[in-house]
Formats: structure tokens, C-alpha cells, sequence
């Protein structure tokens, strides 16, 4: 098998693990929270309290559920085409955790209540200080954003030669 091709397999792989990951804690999240009970993990630093998203990140785009869809439905799908053609482990690795973030938060918007393009995003991680609850794939995506951004500062620039 040719490096590119591992890399491929790798990528996806990370994608879809993290989906599978993201989508399982939420459902033990519904099933355990949905009674509006809170769960302290770490006494008050990690609680899990059940939460569902109609915007995105910080309650931006509210009644926008859809807007917010599609972006994310262009954003999945160019993942799918540019993260094969990542010019390296790193880049491969990131590339999954964003791809694997972003379709995460999707399942929820194509699959959840209130219906098809409007779903609300399950949100169950809550920590001190005013932050908002999120989930796993907030996680994947926000490690793999910063990793890019670090890497890219770094000099390892991503539009530089990508691998075949």
C-alpha cells in the first residue's frame, strides 16, 4: 500500500471513529441527563449537564440551525477532498480530528429534533467560569483548528506540497 493511500485510510478512519465516539457519548448523555440532572465528574471543575444547541459556537447564528447545516455540509465535504491529499502524518491526523468534529456536530443537525437541516446539537461538558457547555466534537475540531494554526505558524504550511 503507497503512502498516500495509508494516509487516506488513516484520515478517514480518525473521521469516522471520532463520529462514532462523539455520537455515542451523546446518546449516554441523553440517556443519563435527559431528566435535567447534573453529573460532577471532576466535583465543580467537570460536570455533565444535558444541553441542546439550536446556533453555533457561543450561541452565535441562533434560529439559524440550517445556515449552519449547510456550512457545515461544505465544510464536511471539503474535508473528504482536500484531507486525502494532506502532505503528511500531521496534516493527515489533524484533518481527521476537524473532519471528524465537524461531521460529528452534523449527524445532530441532519438527525436531531426538531427535524431534517434543524436539528439541535447535543451539548453535555460543562466546566466553571462562564464557558458554554459543549461535546466531543466541539473538542476534536478546536484541537484540530489549533493544531493547524500552531503548525502553520511553525511554517509547515498546509497549501505547500501536498502528498499524491
Amino acid at each position: 500500500m503507497s503512502a498516500s493511500k495509508a494516509r487516506t485510510f488513516l484520515f478517514l478512519g480518525i473521521g469516522v471513529f471520532l463520529v462514532f465516539l462523539d455520537q455515542l457519548t451523546k446518546e449516554l448523555a441523553v440517556a443519563a441527563l435527559s431528566d435535567g440532572s447534573v453529573m460532577p465528574v471532576i466535583g465543580e471543575i467537570l460536570r455533565f449537564r444535558l444541553a441542546y444547541n439550536a446556533a453555533a459556537a457561543f450561541s452565535l447564528g441562533v434560529g439559524q440551525t440550517w445556515v449552519l447545516a449547510i456550512i457545515a455540509c461544505c465544510a464536511v465535504l471539503a474535508l473528504l477532498w482536500f484531507g486525502p491529499r494532506a502532505k503528511n502524518l500531521t496534516w493527515t491526523i489533524i484533518a481527521g480530528l476537524v473532519l471528524g468534529g465537524a461531521a460529528g456536530n452534523l449527524v445532530d443537525r441532519l438527525t436531531r429534533a426538531p427535524g431534517f437541516l434543524n436539528g439541535h446539537v447535543v451539548d453535555f461538558i460543562s466546566i466553571p467560569f462562564n464557558f458554554p457547555i459543549f461535546n466531543l466534537a466541539d473538542t476534536f475540531l478546536v484541537v484540530g483548528v489549533s493544531l493547524a494554526m500552531l503548525r502553520t505558524l511553525l511554517g509547515d504550511e498546509l497549501g505547500g506540497k501536498v502528498g499524491k
